[in-house]
């Protein structure tokens, strides 16, 4: 019996996967031991010891040259990992009624979602998002809606947020200090961060060909820390000859990739770099992203030490709130056009 697969979920045939992808020459793999060994330094004119060093040198290099890493030793418990995941895979298992009893809507852009957009083609997903901290305004209602079932879903959910906010701090702490910042250049514009969390669940499609879980998209926040388990789909675009490559699953590892805001708040020294889910016919996949982002008031534009007359600032200033809204509204149904980016505040050199 041959699946029909609906016509929204076909990909234009340009950017449909090839049958065969390489892992070869993968993204960069970094050992974070060091910062589990000493405190990161605050300053880096001040000295520390090779290690830290050679750590803030490669997670520079990974990010100029990738845009996107993935991390070992990283400090987070294995035990929290394997909690959410299992509540997630519950929680997926559920009838699709049940599921919807926590829909989101075109008001509060948390819950349960099986319908996104991206470029304008549907997803071959579902997903259940969620936030830190919950908020209110004129601009945008951000309430979690947790489900009756799995009861232990919440509990998992926050305990592991906890963990892996820890991570993302201490990274965007050596990401400063490579860009030759002091660590905690960026910590003040995350106070009231819209740090917010995706479980996502591919099933398998019968036309992996035609499909992606999700469609070609660069992240529009600061700085992505995703978990992936051990069935791998993550596609990047390799920088050098823009090729796509597999992200060969690592276990207990983290996924790192620079987001929108950083490339602008580094002035295109770092750059945010397309990736996509490829799906397969035989497996279901399950990953866990977590979006590190700045306060909705925060406006973003290159950074004054980051900027002079050599390199002068190639952004105008956009404020956050104002571009999540308008991305929100956009991956929530097909508007039939590119929704904002990043590159339409671009300045005219």
């Amino acid at each position: 019996m041959v699946i029909e697969v609906d016509q929204a979920f076909i990909q234009e045939a340009e950017h449909r996967p090839k049958p065969t992808i390489s892992d070869a020459g993968g993204i960069p793999v970094i050992d974070l031991s060091p910062i589990l060994r000493y405190p990161i330094p605050s300053d880096p004119a001040d000295p520390f010891p090779d290690e830290l060093s050679d750590l803030i040198a490669e997670i520079g290099a990974a990010c100029q040259d990738w845009g996107f890493f993935q991390v070992v030793n990283h400090g987070v418990e294995l035990e929290l990992l394997e909690r959410v995941q299992a509540a997630a895979r519950e929680f997926f298992a559920l009838p699709v009624e049940e599921k919807r009893r926590v829909k989101r809507d075109d008001v509060n852009p948390l819950g349960y979602y099986d319908t996104e957009h991206t470029k304008n083609v549907r997803d071959w997903k579902e997903v259940f998002d969620f936030i830190l901290n919950e908020s209110e305004s004129d601009l945008l209602q951000l309430k979690n809606q947790w489900p009756e079932y799995p009861p232990e879903l919440r509990e998992a959910c926050e305990e592991y947020v906890e963990g892996v906010q820890k991570l993302a701090y201490k990274l965007l702490e050596l990401i400063a200090l490579s860009l030759n910042l002091p660590a905690k250049r960026f910590n003040g514009f995350f106070e009231d961060s819209t740090n917010f969390v995706r479980l996502n669940h591919y099933n398998p499609c019968p036309s992996p060909d035609l499909v992606l879980g999700v469609g070609r998209h660069k992240d529009s926040r600061a700085l992505t820390v995703l978990y992936q388990d051990e069935v791998g789909g993550l596609d990047v675009k390799r920088k050098a000859d823009g090729e796509w490559v597999r992200v060969k699953p690592t276990p207990n590892s983290f996924i790192i990739n620079v987001g929108d805001i950083i490339q602008v708040w580094s002035n295109d020294k770092y750059e945010s770099v397309e990736h996509r889910v490829s799906v397969n016919s035989e497996k279901e996949r399950f990953s866990i992203p977590f979006f590190f982002s700045p306060a909705l008031s925060t406006n973003v534009k290159p950074l004054e030490e980051l900027v002079n007359e050599e390199n002068p600032a190639r952004y105008e200033e956009y404020n956050w709130g104002e571009f999540f809204k308008a991305r929100k509204d956009s991956n929530f149904k097909k508007l039939g056009k590119e929704n904002l980016q990043i590159y339409h505040f671009r300045k005219k050199v």
